[in-house]
């Protein structure tokens, strides 16, 4: 069965959308059945081009990527939501809709902090939206590497917080 993680920044443009990308293409590359989704509270409507560029750069397709809003993830055809992974300061705290993960139960919800690439000056932001992405990358292959089909949801609950504080 499909682990879906859903991974939210307040406008789905940049720190979400890289870590969908690389939590989709690492858990390819990995043989896992893992589904990331990326979506904001207050979506931007576009993506932005320097994240677009910086997956592109690591061999991601992006073309069928767009900024969305969380509430698509609160319906009932939605997929069964086993992580929700807040990825930026505004986002953690802002109070979260109600997703329902299998079985109606409620999906583990933890905070992986990112310091936005997109402050970076503009000769600066193709490497800080690199570095970012490695840095996504280096998390998702932790979160990949846990038997997420057999945990427990306090045992994912701490192996994700853990993975927060790396």
């Amino acid at each position: 069965m499909t682990t879906h993680v859903l991974i939210l920044c307040t406008h789905n443009s940049a720190r979400s959308v890289l870590s969908e990308g690389m939590l989709n293409h690492l858990a390819i590359q990995l043989g896992r059945d893992v589904k990331a989704h990326s979506a904001g509270s207050a979506p931007s409507g576009r993506i932005n081009p320097y994240a677009i560029e910086a997956l592109n750069a690591a061999g991601i397709d992006t073309s069928a990527y767009r900024s969305k809003s969380w509430d698509e993830f609160t319906t009932p055809d939605a997929p069964p939501l086993a992580i929700v992974i807040t990825v930026c300061d505004s986002a953690a705290a802002e109070s979260c809709p109600v997703f329902f993960g299998g079985e109606n139960q409620q999906p583990v919800k933890v905070h992986w902090g990112y310091p936005d690439p997109s402050n970076a000056s503009e000769a600066d932001k193709p490497r800080a939206f690199e570095l970012t992405r490695q840095a996504i990358g280096y998390k998702m292959l932790q979160l990949l590497a846990l038997p997420l089909e057999t945990m427990a949801r306090a045992e994912l609950e701490a192996a994700l917080l853990a993975i927060g504080r790396s």
